[in-house]
């Protein structure tokens, strides 16, 4: 099993903190994806990796959603938190399409976790011609708190021996604009949204326990005792977090 295999069967193991602690999306990525569609009653939508759900829901709002999901347990949640959506359980390079094709695949915080040998060619089959791909990402940039995330960095390098020395977060314009080249696929567009979002020390605690490396860190509870600790001691129990999120669309050829 691969470190990608292996780490993205972590999140189960708290379903319900992952729901509880795991930020959402900006509306207006909804209202960007909305607008792809030229007749709104016949959209169908794919999902890959829904987790809890957390775009699942808004994505209901925009058609008849199916949602592939690796995890029993997040699955579940899932289809508490978007009755809509028809959740299915299993590792979307196994799961077998449809007969009839989707308009639009969305992959939230989740495409990273596929097979990339496979990944491009899978969302091409399931898609009618000039339909699109949607890959959504989130980055942790600069910003927010910013003495928190220097002071933070001495954490790190005492629990983890990964942490690079002196690491510092980039600001959104040092992001990447990434997509997976694929002669399956025109050319990507991509918008770019910027968001803040404050949380107690519980709330961040929780947060960071959602995260596949600090679940799989043999050192966790030395690392999350320091940094709650340092919330609460310079921090005066809140610190807010600056995020990027990414969303990258690209079509199959209509063939017209």
């Amino acid at each position: 099993m691969t470190d990608r295999e292996r780490l993205r069967t972590t999140f189960s193991e708290d379903a319900a903190r992952y729901h509880r602690a795991r930020p959402g999306y900006p509306t207006e990525l909804f209202a960007q994806l909305a607008e792809l569609f030229a007749h709104p009653a016949d959209r169908r939508i794919l999902e890959i990796g829904p987790g809890t759900g957390q775009a699942t829901l808004p994505l209901t709002a925009l058609g008849e959603v199916t949602a592939v999901e690796l995890s029993p347990e997040l699955a579940a949640i899932a289809r508490e938190h978007a009755p809509l959506a028809h959740v299915e359980v299993a590792p979307f390079e196994e799961w077998p399409l449809p007969a009839e094709p989707f308009d639009l695949v969305v992959s939230a915080t989740a495409f990273h976790w596929l097979d990339p040998r496979t990944r491009m060619a899978k969302c091409a089959a399931a898609l009618k011609p000039g339909g699109a791909l949607a890959v959504i990402s989130t980055h942790h940039i600069a910003g927010g708190t910013e003495q928190f995330f220097v002071d933070v960095q001495e954490c790190y390098e005492r629990w983890d021996p990964a942490t690079p020395p002196g690491l510092r977060l980039s600001p959104a314009d040092h992001i990447p604009r990434e997509f997976d080249e694929s002669p399956e696929f025109d050319e990507p567009e991509f918008h770019r949204y910027e968001w803040e979002q404050a949380y107690d020390t519980e709330a961040y605690v929780d947060l960071l326990l959602t995260y596949s490396n600090h679940i799989a860190l043999p050192a966790r509870d030395q690392l999350i005792a320091d940094i709650r600790r340092l919330i609460d001691t310079r921090h005066g129990c809140r610190v807010t977090k600056r995020y990027l999120t990414q969303l990258a669309i690209a079509r199959v050829p209509s063939g017209t």
